[in-house]
């Protein structure tokens, strides 16, 4: 088999099961839990990561209490992620003079990561995670440990809102804009 119709062939394949994946975890993951159901203390372990910036510099999510945090756990290679990252980046600059702060947890290799930063200029911290990360998003209801994932966090630093798979733009800012309001 000539080299050209090989890499397609397997590029073919690749894109197939990615996209049977993503359609699997839509159709048959367990029932996300309402923000009501969802302890508020239960976001705990998410604010204690402590992980490197697409830069390499550490960073702990705990520096962002006392601001309304959103962390979404996505990747590169995840095509919904992808999606909703141009939309969690124009929230998040239609915010930038509000206690407000988005992070990004890419589950993936620091290069991609900080390649994707640079190309797409997202405005706000994208640290990077070993897969085994996501475990913390379990108790979440996430028992998949799917992409893209997304917590919310009030101002106390109490969890809010999860939720498994693409949050869409107006529903990301009027959760930020109830929290807000809220005191």
């Amino acid at each position: 088999m000539k080299p050209l119709v090989r890499n397609a062939l397997i590029l073919a394949v690749a894109a197939a099961a990615g996209f049977a994946g993503y359609l699997a975890q839509r159709n048959s993951s367990p029932p996300r839990p309402a923000a009501a159901q969802v302890a508020r203390d239960a976001g705990a372990p998410i604010l204690a990561l402590n992980l490197p910036d697409s830069d390499g510099q550490p960073q702990t999510l705990s520096q962002w209490q006392g601001k309304v945090l959103v962390v979404n756990f996505w990747a590169t290679w995840c095509p919904p992620c992808l999606r909703e990252i141009p939309e969690f980046a124009a929230v998040s600059r239609r915010f930038a003079d509000a206690p407000v702060q988005f992070v990004g947890i890419g589950i993936d290799q620091p290069d991609n990561v900080h390649r994707f930063a640079e190309e797409n200029k997202v405005p706000y911290p994208l640290l990077i995670a070993p897969l085994q990360t996501l475990a913390v998003t379990s108790a979440l209801g996430n028992t998949s440990q799917a992409l893209p994932f997304t917590a919310i966090f009030d101002r106390r630093g109490e969890l809010d809102f999860v939720k498994l798979g693409t949050l869409n733009e107006a529903e990301l800012e009027g959760k930020i804009r109830a929290l807000l309001a809220s005191r």
